[in-house]
């Protein structure tokens, strides 16, 4: 009789460290992924500042900042999912890219000292974004491992955890880079 009561409370007892393991990954996914849009957000608060300043001399490239402050404003909507907020962020890099290589080609731009300041802070905030991915995309990669290996996997499923989606390169940044275009503009 005292050794099915052991095995119990030591079943019992499994049960309920996956149960707090498999909380507390999704806690830190949330968490961090929460950090992810806090640093996304300084970067939309910048966004408006830079359209601005670099809006009088960039009359060729009116498309670009036009789609940068629609998907700032879709960015800002409530209630988007975590998954839209991603797909959000690649669209604005690859608009932000555009801005900064558009940028290079005006002289009087380049030397504004409110578009170097905007630049630099905008590259400091790249480089957070960069960093709070990888941390966001090691915390997704914990709590799938939870939700996939076993004996986790079969808690998770009873708990409805489904596997989540990090932050992934884009296909146009996984081309190579042409030094030699760099050098001739």
């Amino acid at each position: 009789m005292l050794i099915i009561l052991i095995i119990v409370v030591v079943i019992f007892l499994v049960l309920i460290l996956m149960y707090n393991s498999l909380i507390s990954k999704k806690n830190q996914v949330q968490n961090i992924f929460a950090s992810v849009d806090a640093i996304l957000k300084k970067r939309y608060n910048l966004i408006p500042n830079l359209v601005a300043s670099v809006q009088e001399y960039m009359k060729h490239e009116k498309s670009i900042l036009e789609d940068i402050t629609k998907l700032r404003a879709e960015a800002n909507k409530p209630n988007i999912s975590d998954e839209q907020k991603i797909n959000l962020d690649y669209k604005v890099s690859s608009a932000l890219h555009s801005i900064m290589v558009a940028v290079e080609n005006y002289p009087n731009l380049k030397a504004n000292e409110n578009v170097m300041y905007l630049q630099r802070s905008l590259n400091e905030i790249e480089e957070q974004i960069s960093a709070a991915r990888r941390a966001y995309n090691q915390a997704v990669t914990d709590y799938n491992n939870a939700t996939e290996m076993f004996p986790t996997n079969f808690m998770a499923s009873f708990m409805r955890y489904n596997p989540k989606k990090v932050f992934e390169i884009q296909d146009n940044e996984r081309k190579n880079v042409n030094v030699k275009d760099l050098f001739e503009k």
